[in-house]
């Protein structure tokens, strides 16, 4: 009886109500978009590299190392000797190893120095592998990889010819051996994407007539570099797989404890998880902004059912002279404010799912953050269950005056 009182009150007010209803919808929406952002890009970000057991580079923190080997974002301290590499290659835990040289740019892309291999093992989001979007990959020395950024900013297609800079911020250019592009990279989501990727021997072959980072007066024909053994003397740091997770940190402790020069072992994973809890403070500010957002919407519904109590008071009054007793008028209205919230709630699951499913592709490619369309977890279905009380704890307010009203003061007509 009661139910059906409340929805006939509700539908008679349709325009206010519907609006109060769109404005809880709305606002639940953002909350639940934002949570479902938070933990996208947080599984994107913690995806950023899969596969790989450890990073090694010089001696410095887990966060710098993770930086400047995934990121591009900053400087190694110092490199790691070929021979190291070669000894860290060699252990019988390691079941592959991949080298990394970096230090030169392109139009303010880093330019990294590796092997095929690289295309191979590199694996993001799981176990998502790099894929070509043209092209092909490092035939030749002067080949070069770009990503899918690279491409797209500088507008670069297979064969043009590009120029590699020496450092991040010079104006010296190594445009005695230019390079062509063979190859671009699928959208990755991941700092692959803003990486101009050529071979190992290439990043040698362009510092021939370099010494103390310094271009010699002497220019070696390009014919004759071919011709040299460009393996390097150092690189930046590198990737490796285990044979088995069991001899992660067996391996890692070897390399930490390297007698020949000061090295870093770290897990991605581990690294990641602690740069996150630097760069994810933003998250608690977002989860906050949309939390007011809800309440600012609870709060309308209560401002609403305060504007509508002396418009009813007649009705309430009927209902008194009816019969009803003052718990059962505090109770429909509490009733109503808790039907306008679950519907309200129910209506923005449904706009959330609805963006997600028209979003989702345009947010993959853009940003690199994969949004799941799963139903809602138990924590998101807390969220709802939270929304609903709160409405009711915040209709009792106006509920509580609609209780005290007199059947008198209900009866009289005011001009």
């Amino acid at each position: 009886m009661i139910l059906r009182l409340a929805l006939g009150s509700l539908t008679a007010r349709a325009l206010t109500v519907g609006m109060t209803i769109l404005a809880i919808a709305l606002s639940v929406s953002l909350f639940l978009g934002v949570e479902k952002v938070r933990t996208g890009a947080r599984a994107s970000f913690a995806d950023t590299i899969s596969g790989t057991d450890l990073i090694v580079g010089a001696r410095s923190g887990s966060v710098q190392l993770l930086l400047y080997s995934v990121f591009r974002i900053g400087n190694a301290t110092n490199n790691v000797s070929w021979q190291s590499y070669k000894d860290i290659a060699a252990r019988p835990e390691v079941d592959w190893s991949v080298p990394i040289s970096l230090g030169d740019s392109h139009k303010q892309f880093r330019v990294m120095g590796t092997t095929p291999e690289f295309f191979e093992r590199y694996q993001y989001r799981g176990d998502r592998s790099l894929s070509y979007e043209t092209g092909a990959g490092l035939n030749d020395l002067y080949d070069t990889v770009i990503g899918a950024d690279v491409a797209t900013t500088l507008g670069y297609k297979v064969g043009d010819p590009i120029v590699i800079a020496h450092g991040l911020a010079s104006f010296t250019e190594h445009d005695d051996q230019p390079f062509r592009v063979a190859g671009i990279l699928g959208k990755t989501g991941t700092p692959i994407d803003r990486t101009v990727i050529v071979g190992l021997r290439a990043i040698e072959a362009i510092h021939v007539d370099w010494q103390s980072g310094a271009k010699t007066r002497n220019t070696t024909p390009v014919e004759a570099i071919r011709e040299m053994d460009l393996n390097p003397t150092a690189i930046t740091a590198a990737l490796v797989g285990t044979k088995s997770r069991l001899q992660i940190f067996a391996l890692q402790r070897w390399i930490n404890e390297y007698p020949e020069e000061p090295l870093l072992a770290v897990m991605p994973a581990v690294a990641l998880q602690e740069l996150w809890q630097i760069v994810g403070v933003a998250e608690t500010a977002l989860l906050a902004v949309s939390g007011m957002v809800v309440i600012t919407a609870l709060l309308g519904m209560m401002a609403m059912i305060f504007a509508s109590l002396n418009e009813r008071r007649r009705e309430m009054a009927i209902w008194r002279a009816m019969g009803a007793s003052p718990a059962t008028i505090l109770g429909l209205l509490v009733l109503e404010a808790m039907l306008m919230a679950a519907i309200g709630a129910a209506l923005g699951v449904a706009l959330l799912y609805g963006a997600l499913a028209i979003a989702r592709p345009y947010i993959d490619a853009s940003f690199g953050i994969w949004l799941p369309i799963d139903p809602p977890t138990m924590q998101e279905a807390i969220v709802l269950a939270g929304v609903i009380l709160a409405a009711a704890v915040s209709s009792l307010l106006p509920a509580l005056r609609a209780y005290r009203l007199s059947l008198a003061d209900g009866m009289v007509v005011r001009i």
